[in-house]
């Protein structure tokens, strides 16, 4: 199994993929934006007010469309050209929302509203958990959460419940910006996960 990784900076949209050799592309993800402080309107609750900081939401792609639900708010983020449907698309519409990458946790079994319940962020109440018991799906950090993240992540590869991880960003490598961005790397077939820190070039991790 292999992954690509790269550097993060500014430009258009260009997903870091998995090799052909990876044939599931579905699962779980944690999509990190980074924002300002504003007030924007999501859903029927109205009007709320978020903290300058970080927001990391959990979200399912076991859907037909897999990790593509992924690229989607990512263009939406860049592009803002439609109506919010769900309550992350009012946040990846708002210019004071800045997506910076998502973890993508390949999984079948569904595992989102495990991970929620260990995320150690703020919980916004009521936010993405309309279809569960969950207090909320989006969670507040005034701080950088990665490398929380990451130790949340290397949990769930020694639970076994799933087959791999990969970080996607939604710049392309080779661009100036944000470098060098910690990424995950879980091999279900040899049963290890490390933690590394991505290269200033994109290049493969075998």
């Amino acid at each position: 199994m292999e992954y690509r990784h790269g550097r993060m900076g500014n430009g258009l949209l260009r997903p870091l993929l998995l090799s052909s050799s990876q044939s599931m592309d579905k699962g779980v993800y944690i999509l990190l934006v980074q924002n300002d402080e504003c007030q924007i309107r999501v859903g029927a609750s109205g009007k709320r007010i978020f903290s300058a900081g970080w927001h990391a939401y959990v979200g399912s792609a076991l859907g037909a469309g897999g990790f593509a639900r992924v690229m989607r708010h990512f263009r939406l983020n860049s592009e803002k050209d439609r109506r919010p449907c769900w309550h992350i698309d009012s946040l990846l519409i708002s210019p004071c929302f800045q997506v910076t990458g998502a973890y993508c946790i390949h999984t079948q079994e569904r595992i989102e509203c495990h991970i929620a319940h260990q995320m150690t962020g703020d919980v916004i109440t009521g936010f993405g958990s309309s279809d569960c018991s969950c207090k909320g799906h989006l969670f507040y950090y005034p701080y950088d959460p990665t490398g929380e993240l990451l130790h949340l992540i290397h949990s769930l590869s020694r639970q076994g419940t799933i087959h791999g991880v990969d970080f996607r960003s939604p710049y392309p490598a080779g661009m100036n910006g944000l470098q060098g961005h910690i990424i995950c790397i879980y091999k279900a077939d040899t049963n290890q996960s490390s933690f590394e820190r991505g290269p200033q070039d994109d290049q493969s991790c075998n």
